[in-house]
């Protein structure tokens, strides 16, 4: 399936290797080579930190330049709309005049990265919805690119999504995500059964959030706002903040490695095209 690059923002004179930190953004990609990107985020199981892993993405994104919107299908509260109200639009799934609103903008859009947090229980009924308006097919075809990155829980009734949702992303880029954000342990992956499941889905790649410190992430919490501005001592309105230099210290921390997990999986890449 085809991929590609993303839009821009203005970006600082690059710094020596030598002064360069480790989560420095990386290269530009062309405005020109752009196709439009769609990134699923799910799972049919609740709880398992769906959003965190959007906003993670969503900030990343920012920090390398890549301008995205996004989609929060906890419809009609919304729940990643809070910490990303700028670029956030609440919608109902399930629902075709919002069905609409997303995938007929993909083309029409000049934003050609979209993020939809899947609500809980809706991944399954999602892909379906994809499947029927022919939009798998067009991905398929090389239109779009779609990426889908499937957040698991702990238990074996996690696991057992991946068999459901294996038939929908044959094509796609499919990614399978521990989210250890609540304390996941994975007990009930016996290593056997695990590879019984991850078998079936043999296009996929792990990738791994780590554990944030819980006082960090609460902290975030109550702020309201993304990763990075909370790291920035900055409120949501863009006013200087009192956040704890401890606390965003861990968040930046938490950011790097998922920085780096991300690279790992070559995610910009995937974007870009180049894969």
């Amino acid at each position: 399936m085809a991929r590609n690059p993303r839009p821009l923002k203005q970006q600082a004179p690059a710094k020596s290797a030598a002064q360069a930190p480790s989560s420095a953004p990386e290269p530009e990609l062309g405005l020109n080579k752009m196709k439009p990107t769609l990134i699923m985020v799910g799972a049919d199981k609740g709880g398992v930190g769906k959003t965190t892993v959007a906003r993670a993405l969503l900030d990343y994104f920012a920090s390398n330049n890549v301008i995205a919107r996004a989609f929060d299908t906890e419809f009609p509260r919304g729940t990643l709309h809070r910490f990303h109200p700028e670029i956030t639009e609440v919608v109902d799934i399930t629902q075709t005049p919002d069905q609409m609103r997303i995938l007929d903008t993909l083309n029409t859009s000049q934003v050609k990265v979209s993020v939809i947090d899947t609500r809980a229980g809706a991944l399954t009924t999602s892909l379906e919805a994809l499947r029927e308006v022919g939009f798998l097919d067009a991905a398929r075809a090389g239109d779009f690119n779609f990426m889908l990155f499937h957040v698991l829980g702990p238990s074996i009734a996690s696991l057992g999504e991946i068999a459901e949702t294996t038939p929908f992303v044959s094509d796609a880029h499919y990614f399978l995500v521990k989210n250890y954000i609540n304390d996941a342990t994975f007990f009930d992956w016996d290593p056997t059964t695990a590879q019984t499941y991850f078998g079936k889905a043999r296009n996929a790649s792990e990738v791994v959030i780590p554990k944030l410190n819980a006082m960090a992430y609460e902290q975030v919490d109550l702020a309201g706002t993304p990763w990075s501005t909370f790291v920035a001592n900055r409120t949501a309105a863009g006013e200087p903040a009192q956040h704890s230099f401890t606390l965003r210290g861990y968040v930046r921390t938490w950011q790097n490695r998922n920085a780096e997990e991300f690279k790992r999986i070559r995610l910009l890449d995937f974007v870009n095209g180049r894969i």
